[in-house]
């Protein structure tokens, strides 16, 4: 394990995330963010039987949705276990372009659209703005690559790191592995998140 994903996973389960703020929180993940551009990761999407909970693909495979799958995690929040317990109770809320008739552990949390829906029931979901100071580090930002061509979702989370442009750096795999890149208002956004304590699972 990295000294720095060490450093995140002792704040929070020394300090207890019910302790932690808005602010440390979101100082945390971007860290865990930056963190994984350090991981040679080939984009694979393919189906993968996982343990669960905490279950992962194999530590050089993943898509979009596994970074920030991995960097929440380093704050001991799980959402394979979350997006599918909440899925067991309200399955029908859930996007259905996949064509399930039920929940999935081993696929549910690696979608970004059930991701959205997922932040979005928990209260975590905020208004759009085009104003680059409105994304804060820790920040869940997803879009639509295809814009008004279609459908191709995509999703990456705001790190403190600030573009020559002046808008917050981005960490996300569009096909290279994780990269940190200046990319925020690169395609239609279709939502922002800033984790809430329904999701962190304390006081914030």
């Amino acid at each position: 394990m990295r000294a720095l994903t060490g450093f995140v996973i002792i704040c929070f389960t020394a300090a207890g995330i019910a302790r932690v703020n808005a602010q440390e929180l979101g100082a945390a993940l971007s860290a865990a963010a930056i963190e994984r551009t350090q991981h040679h990761v080939t984009y694979d999407p393919a189906y993968t039987a996982l343990a669960y909970p905490g279950g992962d693909v194999a530590a050089d495979r993943g898509v979009c949705a596994d970074v920030v799958v991995r960097v929440l995690r380093a704050a001991n929040i799980d959402l394979q276990k979350l997006v599918h317990e909440d899925m067991q109770t309200a399955f029908s809320a859930y996007p259905k372009h996949w064509g399930l008739s039920r929940p999935d552990a081993n696929i549910d949390h690696r979608r970004a659209p059930n991701l959205e829906t997922y932040f979005t029931r928990r209260g975590a979901r905020l208004p759009p703005s085009t104003d680059p100071a409105a994304y804060l580090p820790g920040d869940i930002v997803a879009w639509n690559l295809r814009g008004d061509a279609g459908w191709l979702p995509h999703i990456g989370i705001v790190t403190d790191k600030i573009a020559a442009s002046g808008r917050p750096m981005i960490v996300h795999n569009i096909g290279a592995g994780p990269q940190l890149e200046d990319v925020l208002f690169d395609w239609q956004i279709t939502g922002r998140y800033r984790l809430n304590d329904a999701i962190a699972g304390g006081e914030l």
